[in-house]
């Protein structure tokens, strides 16, 4: 039975068919039909304007660190976090039908898929080619048709793309994991009782001594677990940073929302992203 494809049955992400955004949504998601975006604006745009219901969005790589402008992306994009997913990061090299390994002289893939596959090209004297992204590569691959030709892709590309799987998990690290949210222009209400719960927030200090430090204080002396802290630079002087945080919380408990009142108090602008159910990958 074909899948509903009505916007509110779309999930949407950035790249092609195959990627692994694309599989995080499937693995998530089974029941939703996979909207592929150009770009990460693209993205967050089809969930705004309700092509889409939800939107997939990588936001750190447990070897690559964070995904590059998401956190900037993040704060204007008019949606929120409603849950967040864990997808296991799994190369596999593929070719076209009927090439062998010893055939292989090129893989094409994204430059971050390359560098976690370091061992497994220096073991075989391949070159790599950065390409696009993943699945993109894997589409290149395919329409080449040529067997020297190779690239590390997903199960799902292979699949999509009519390749043949010469080697699978490829990747140097075992734990090559990508978190990723899921983006709804509707919030999601968790009640504070039904488990663990992740509160996701930006806020901006100063650049002057000691801001930083008064601002997360409230944390540590209410017990609230701050469980990722990133910051980028949002203007041209280089005087003023945003911070991406991740707490262990509800803000209805009542050291959250101590912790939260005195963030405000040492901070400007601190804007709640999200409030949602922690996934059961994390530990502890």
């Amino acid at each position: 039975m074909a899948k509903d494809a009505s916007p509110n049955n779309l999930i949407a992400f950035q790249g092609a068919p195959g990627a692994f955004s694309d599989l995080a949504c499937r693995t998530a998601y089974p029941d939703m039909v996979t909207l592929p975006c150009a770009s990460f604006d693209d993205t967050f745009a089809a969930a705004n304007n309700g092509t889409a219901r939800l939107a997939m969005i990588p936001i750190d790589n447990s070897i690559a660190g964070r995904v590059a402008d998401i956190h900037h992306l993040l704060p204007e994009s008019g949606l929120h976090i409603i849950a967040e997913h864990f997808q296991r990061v799994d190369h596999q090299l593929l070719a076209p039908k009927g090439a062998k390994l010893a055939d292989i002289k090129t893989v094409r893939s994204h430059v971050h898929a390359l560098s976690q596959c370091r061992n497994f090209l220096r073991q075989h004297a391949i070159t790599p080619v950065v390409a696009a992204d993943t699945a993109g590569a894997a589409g290149e691959v395919a329409a080449l048709g040529d067997q020297t030709v190779g690239a590390f892709a997903s199960t799902l590309a292979c699949e999509i793309y009519g390749l043949d799987l010469l080697e699978a998990d490829v990747q140097d690290n075992e734990h090559n994991t990508t978190r990723f949210i899921i983006m709804s222009k509707e919030p999601t209400h968790p009640e504070a009782k039904n488990g663990r719960v992740i509160t996701s927030f930006v806020f901006r200090v100063r650049s002057v001594p000691a801001a930083l430090y008064k601002a997360l204080g409230g944390f540590a002396t209410n017990g609230v677990n701050i469980t990722k802290l990133e910051s980028y630079i949002v203007d041209g002087s280089f005087t003023v940073a945003q911070f991406y945080a991740d707490i262990d919380g509800h803000p209805d408990s009542k050291s959250v929302q101590l912790a939260l009142e005195e963030l405000s108090f040492f901070s400007r602008e601190v804007k709640i992203l999200g409030v949602y159910p922690a996934s059961s990958f994390r530990k502890g």
